[in-house]
């Protein structure tokens, strides 16, 4: 009987991996185009295309629905895109496809989303939404600018962008823990503060020259021997110090979660409180300090912006990227590398946009809104369902 459950759980599976199979497909039919490939011929993309959509459709008919419908949809976007990929000349697509270039240029942009991803999760797992990580991304960028210029340091920037984001973060723990006020509007309220906040002292201390050009940047690595290979020289070769950085946040923060005791009280506090409460642990600790620990980590995002990236400060810098860091949680189901493969995704949309401006502009801008619209993909649930932390966004109160 045992083994007849095990074969039907495992013929089960097959119409999802038959859908996973299209999502494949789809993104193939579109690879088949680009460098070093670089398939002409339009029936190429059109017949891989067709085929991961059949392979959706057949899915859906078996009742895998999201998966399925994701393949159909990736499948039909690979037929168009390929199809254009093909219209296109050699010299246009070797000029935005760059591979080492693209994959260095990816891992920038997503760098800032991993930090303030990974700091909304440990306040999610904890049971607070933290909406807030929009401002104090943008806290982190002005004040690590601040404290990079004032003390001549861009390890000082950094320091200060933490603290900066710490004290945002507090604010909206207060709130949301011991004020219990609706946790949405409150993160919202950060924002605004946040915003209002950078805009006045960077005009106090700037006024209208702006942040100073001779500001101490976070420095790359470079990696000697790297240059002999054309591809891993571009990709990692001289990547700035915050993304290797980032890497070994994924392992802390994965292993702190899922291997320590200390993760086990912040999921514990995030599921259950109230029994979390009547083993010994201090729910409010617990999430004060999961609260204050994202709004550090997401500042180092914005110091990453401000201080490695772009090496100044300008007003709204962060352009929503808090808001796209919390889709990335949603997506990555409340884990560190999954957080972090969403991020690469909307890095990866980014990266690509800037480079299509050689090729076309209204692509260009269709690329730029790509991570937006992969947001509202998120939040609705479109491509599988995320389960969040059973308590997460109810006030508790102790009793």
């Amino acid at each position: 009987m045992n083994t007849f459950v095990a074969t039907r759980d495992r013929l089960s599976l097959g119409p999802r991996h038959v859908a996973v199979l299209g999502m494949v497909l789809g993104v193939l039919a579109f690879f088949f185009t680009l460098p070093p490939l670089e398939t002409h011929a339009v029936w190429v993309p059109a017949l891989v295309g067709l085929v991961a959509a059949a392979c959706g459709i057949w899915a859906v008919s078996r009742g895998v629905g999201r998966l399925g419908w994701g393949a159909i949809v990736i499948g039909v976007i690979g037929i168009g895109l390929g199809t254009l990929a093909t219209r296109s000349s050699t010299t246009h697509l070797d000029q935005v496809v760059s591979w080492g270039a693209l994959v260095a240029s990816t891992l920038a942009w997503a760098t800032p989303l991993c930090y303030a991803a990974v700091g909304g999760m440990f306040s999610e797992r904890s049971g607070v939404v933290n909406i807030g990580l929009e401002g104090m991304m943008l806290a982190g960028a002005f004040f690590g600018v601040l404290g990079a210029d004032k003390f001549n340091s861009w390890e000082m920037g950094l320091v200060t962008a933490m603290v900066a984001g710490g004290c945002f973060a507090l604010v909206h723990a207060v709130f949301a823990i011991h004020l219990r006020a609706d946790q949405i509007v409150g993160g919202t309220a950060i924002n605004f503060l946040a915003l209002g906040v950078t805009g006045y002292f960077f005009i106090q201390v700037y006024g209208e020259q702006g942040s100073p050009g001779d500001l101490p940047r976070i420095p790359n690595v470079h990696i000697p021997g790297l240059h002999k290979h054309t591809f891993f020289g571009d990709a990692i070769g001289d990547l700035n110090l915050m993304i290797w950085l980032s890497f070994l946040l994924l392992v802390v923060a994965s292993i702190v979660l899922f291997r320590t005791p200390i993760g086990l009280r912040l999921r514990a506090v995030g599921e259950h409180p109230r029994a979390a409460e009547t083993v010994g642990i201090s729910v409010y600790a617990t999430r004060y300090a999961a609260v204050t620990l994202s709004g550090m980590l997401a500042a180092l995002g914005g110091a990453y912006l401000s201080v490695g990236f772009v090496g100044s400060f300008n007003e709204g810098m962060t352009n929503g990227r808090g808001y796209i860091a919390l889709a990335a949680v949603i997506f990555g189901n409340w884990r560190p590398f999954g957080a972090y493969a969403a991020a690469v995704m909307f890095g990866a949309s980014t990266a690509i946009s800037f480079r299509l401006a050689t090729y076309s502009d209204s692509a260009q801008v269709l690329f730029q809104a790509l991570p937006y619209v992969l947001t509202l993909i998120a939040v609705a649930g479109v491509i599988g369902r995320s389960i969040p932390p059973a308590a997460v966004g109810r006030p508790y109160a102790k009793q």
